[in-house]
C-alpha cells in the first residue's frame, strides 16, 4: 500500500463494527430490534424510535445512486491528482443512503437512478472504505 495522503476516518466506538467489516470487505449495517428499520451512520440509538436495541446486520451491498455532484476543486493536498472527482448519495435496497465514490466509470457517465454494487479500497492497514462502481446487467 502507498501512503494515503487524504483525510482517514477516524474510528470510535460507535464505528468500530463498521469499520472492522468494511475491512473484512463485508458491509453491516445497524438496524433497529425495536421498529425494524436499517440506519446509517452508525450510532447507539434508532434515529425513528430512539430505541438502544439495535444490531448490527449483513446488507448486500447493493443499490442506485440517489445523487452525485462533481468536484473541481481539491479541499485536501490528497484530492489535487484527481480533481474532477465524483461525490455521490447511494441508496442502498434496504433504504438507507451512505456519501461515497463511484469508481470504474467516467463521471460523465454518471445518472441517477444508476445500479451500483460495492467494492473496496484498502487505505491502511486498518482502514477501508466502502465505495461503489456500477453494476454491469
Amino acid at each position: 500500500m502507498s501512503e494515503y495522503k487524504k483525510p482517514i476516518p477516524v474510528i470510535t466506538s460507535e464505528t468500530a463494527q463498521y469499520w472492522d467489516s468494511a475491512q473484512k470487505h463485508d458491509l453491516h449495517i445497524q438496524k433497529c430490534c425495536n421498529c425494524n428499520r436499517f440506519y446509517f451512520y452508525p450510532r447507539d440509538n434508532c434515529p425513528f424510535c430512539f430505541s438502544n436495541k439495535v444490531e448490527w446486520t449483513r446488507v448486500t451491498g447493493k443499490g442506485k445512486i440517489y445523487s452525485f455532484t462533481v468536484s473541481y476543486r481539491y479541499t485536501s493536498e490528497g484530492f489535487r491528482n484527481e480533481i474532477p472527482y465524483n461525490i455521490a448519495i447511494v441508496e442502498l435496497e434496504e433504504g438507507i443512503r451512505m456519501m461515497t465514490n463511484i469508481v470504474g466509470c467516467e463521471n460523465d457517465d454518471l445518472r441517477i437512478g444508476m445500479p451500483v454494487e460495492i467494492i473496496y479500497e484498502d487505505i491502511t492497514d486498518t482502514v477501508t472504505l466502502p465505495k461503489f462502481k456500477p453494476t454491469i446487467p
